[in-house]
């Protein structure tokens, strides 16, 4: 509705499986290299994302990939199927550390980088390897790769004229949704913040093409098409100043995303938690990042770098979450 239909799917949708289709306990841990704490955290809840574990660990990809050089698919198959099917209790990422600077030009080795800045780096590249062999697709099209059918979504921002009332809608794509917790407690209240309306005015006032003028306005986004995966990041860090927002915001084992959809009356969205990223430390320039996260077999398990330990669901909801990841 309101979005032009994709002319090609490059991965048919119904091939996307969110069960897993092996269960086990955890596999490895990750050393760490020296500040490599957030690409372990970022790559062990990549690993545990069952559509995306699914389908590495089915070897599809790299039976049909032609790409010559670094294609990260080929790269996060390899790494996953390491992890889960490794005979020891950790391992060397080797494979992600070698493409280190592909996944992102800025990133430099030995220095601490933001593990949602590298989450959105690694995801990217993903995509950027699944349209490899496609030249020229529309937008709608390009958001059909498997990558895109577990993480993206669409957002629509509805601004409407307050003078003749006229509505003027966009769409956004997205990969994850970061919200303001500034002024909330909590995931749901942040995801209020997040739908309520803002006012357009005085200098930031809305060029209405039906007025033809500058008009006040209100602007509202809301999710419009709910991604399979929904990811969460937790504003923590101030972009100019570096420091952190250490309180305590709640968020819940399951989520019902229906109240913050463009069509917001209708069957519930449920979503369950299946792996949390955690930073511990005062400022976006130190501190150390581990995480919590669900294996196949069910059960929750905090990964420490090369350290894998059984933990409880009570533990992993009493974070100070940065990163938070949900499956429908």
């Amino acid at each position: 509705e309101g979005m032009a239909p994709p002319k090609r799917i490059l991965f048919p949708p119904e091939k996307i499986c969110m069960v897993w289709q092996q269960r086990q306990s955890a596999g490895a841990g990750l050393f760490n290299v020296g500040n490599t704490c957030f690409l372990n955290a970022v790559l062990q809840c990549l690993t545990y994302t069952p559509p995306l574990a699914n389908y590495l660990l089915s070897r599809e990809h790299s039976r049909a990939c032609h790409q010559q050089g670094f294609c990260m698919m080929c790269i996060m198959e390899a790494h996953v199927n390491r992890v889960l099917h490794s005979p020891v209790s950790a391992i060397l990422p080797l494979t992600v550390l070698k493409v280190f600077r592909h996944i992102g030009e800025h990133f430099q080795p030995g220095r601490e980088e933001d593990a949602h800045d590298f989450l959105c780096c690694t995801v990217n590249a993903m995509q950027r390897a699944c349209l490899s062999a496609s030249n020229d697709l529309d937008l709608s099209s390009q958001s059909t790769t498997v990558v895109y059918q577990i993480f993206g979504g669409f957002l629509r921002s509805r601004v409407t004229c307050f003078s003749c009332k006229a509505i003027s809608d966009s769409y956004e794509a997205f990969l994850d949704v970061p919200l303001d917790i500034k002024a909330a407690s909590s995931l749901t209240a942040a995801l209020e913040d997040f739908v309520t309306p803002e006012h357009l005015d005085g200098d930031n006032c809305f060029k209405c093409n039906k007025c033809k003028k500058n008009v006040a306005a209100s602007k509202r986004f809301t999710v419009h098409s709910a991604p399979k995966i929904l990811t969460v990041c937790l504003k923590r860090f101030d972009c100019f100043t570096g420091g952190k927002i250490s309180k305590v915001v709640e968020y819940p084992e399951y989520l019902d995303l229906r109240p913050y959809m463009s069509q917001a009356d209708g069957e519930p969205l449920h979503y369950s938690l299946y792996a949390v990223l955690v930073h511990s430390g005062v400022s976006c320039h130190g501190g150390h990042y581990f995480c919590y996260t669900k294996a196949s077999n069910g059960l929750w398990y905090q990964m420490d770098d090369e350290f894998v330990e059984l933990r409880c669901i009570d533990t992993a909801l009493k974070q100070q979450a940065y990163l938070l990841f949900y499956a429908r």
